[in-house]
């Protein structure tokens, strides 16, 4: 997840990439080039349970790219604490990897740097043709209206996990579909020190994605059709309150939540301590901390009345990781090449199902393997009920903004402070405010 610092960062490299990404960067000298391709660089993101299983994971697979196509590349797993500020280094200074991975709700901000090759038809052609991926994951790549920055590499959206034993014991037979049925089973499961829901009241990026898809459901977008700000609209305020008040007024949150940050709250679930928890793809973690498949069941995050949908009835943001190109690489049609072994139907395959994401790539998606119960629920949501953040430059201002506007919004109701209408709204006033200094 990222950290605040790197969110609030990228206004700067916006400003001042675009006169420097014209020199250097990319493979060095002594690497690749378009006429004699010999390496590539590559930063991919820590994916799995560690930076190590990540080399693993991905060693085979570059070296069947290498037997393929003659070209070597260059692993570098970024954690993803440290991954953003690292690529808006390389794009202020030039010097930068070949190829990248980045969190798709970067797309919009990097975009705007410049630095990025943009995915028009002619790129997307040479990977196989921009129909090849589901319209969900290209939405979450770049600002409407303009080619996409990056190509999807992993998606995935959000479900909600339950604990079957602590339901089969509160006299709960099925999982909420709605939020007032959340609230209802979420009181019967909040006793005897146990807790019904668990959240990530520290996560800026968990509440923003949290924030956001409430507020969908609310009628609100927190920008306005020209990209303006709009955090303090009837329906963003009602869909902060909301969440909040798991933890303010309806008591279904712990208040130890307000300070969780590092998927503390998978560690309670996975425990017995919580009931529920809202998550992407949780089941290799679960699985770590000796949770059996049985012990647990996966369902659409709930909606304000009826079944997910469009609209009103969103109930996941776009989630997952996209693929991207330096501009400047030496090795351009390397770097091409690469992206269409990664995005390639068997790569795709391989690749989601050892991290547990769901394919962008359409035809990789009848693999059997995605029709298991979990990513099945996560499928559909990202086919049918998913929306994208915001695509608009300042998208990384807006989680640290707002994600902090949630966090001290948390603090107040741990403390036992009364969270109202007015004072979500002074927040997030003081959060709009923030964005156009």
């Amino acid at each position: 997840m990222r950290h605040l610092r790197a969110a609030a960062a990228i206004s700067l490299a916006i400003s001042v990439a675009a006169g420097v990404t014209g020199c250097g960067g990319g493979t060095s000298s002594a690497g690749g080039s378009n006429e004699s391709p010999k390496t590539l660089t590559y930063w991919a993101s820590n994916q799995g349970p560690s930076i190590e299983a990540d080399k693993k994971i991905l060693a085979p697979e570059l070296k069947k790219f290498e037997k393929e196509t003659g070209i070597k590349v260059k692993l570098e797993v970024v954690p993803w604490a440290d991954l953003l500020n690292r690529i808006l280094a390389a794009t202020t200074s030039g010097q930068g990897p070949d190829v990248l991975n980045i969190g798709n709700t970067w797309s919009a901000s990097l975009q705007a740097t410049g630095a990025l090759l943009p995915w028009d038809d002619k790129n997307f052609d040479a990977i196989g043709g921009r129909d090849r991926f589901i319209d969900s994951a290209v939405a979450s790549a770049g600002k409407e209206g303009e080619p996409p920055a990056a190509v999807p590499l992993y998606s995935l959206s959000y479900a909600l996990y339950y604990n079957k034993k602590m339901f089969a014991d509160a006299g709960i037979a099925t999982p909420p579909a709605t939020w007032d049925q959340l609230v209802e089973d979420g009181k019967k499961l909040s006793k005897d020190g146990k807790w019904a829901l668990g959240a990530e009241g520290s996560n800026l990026s968990n509440n923003i994605h949290q924030t956001f898809v409430l507020g969908q459901q609310h009628g609100a977008d927190f920008f306005d059709e020209e990209g303006k700000a709009d955090f303090t609209s009837d329906g963003a305020v009602a869909a902060v309150k909301q969440y909040v008040d798991f933890m303010a007024k309806d008591k279904i949150i712990a208040p130890g939540n307000a300070e969780y940050a590092q998927n503390q709250s998978l560690t309670d679930f996975a425990k017995g301590r919580t009931a529920m928890v809202l998550w992407q793809a949780a089941a290799t973690t679960f699985a770590a901390q000796g949770m059996k498949p049985e012990d647990w069941g996966v369902a659409p995050v709930p909606v304000p009345a009826g079944a997910p949908g469009a609209g009103k009835q969103t109930n996941s943001m776009v989630a997952g990781i996209n693929m991207a190109v330096f501009k400047n690489t030496k090795n351009i049609d390397g770097a091409k090449k690469f992206v269409k072994f990664m995005t390639s139907d068997e790569e795709q395959k391989i690749l989601c199902k050892t991290y547990g994401s769901i394919p962008p790539v359409k035809a990789a998606q009848s693999d059997p393997a995605f029709a298991a119960p979990e990513l099945k629920v996560l499928r559909d949501t990202l086919a049918t009920s998913a929306a994208p953040l915001p695509q608009v430059p300042n998208e990384s201002q807006f989680e640290t903004a707002v994600g902090t506007a949630v966090k001290e919004l948390f603090a107040d109701a741990a403390a036992g402070k009364s969270v109202t209408t007015e004072s979500v709204k002074a927040r997030l006033e003081k959060a709009q405010q923030t964005m156009q200094q």
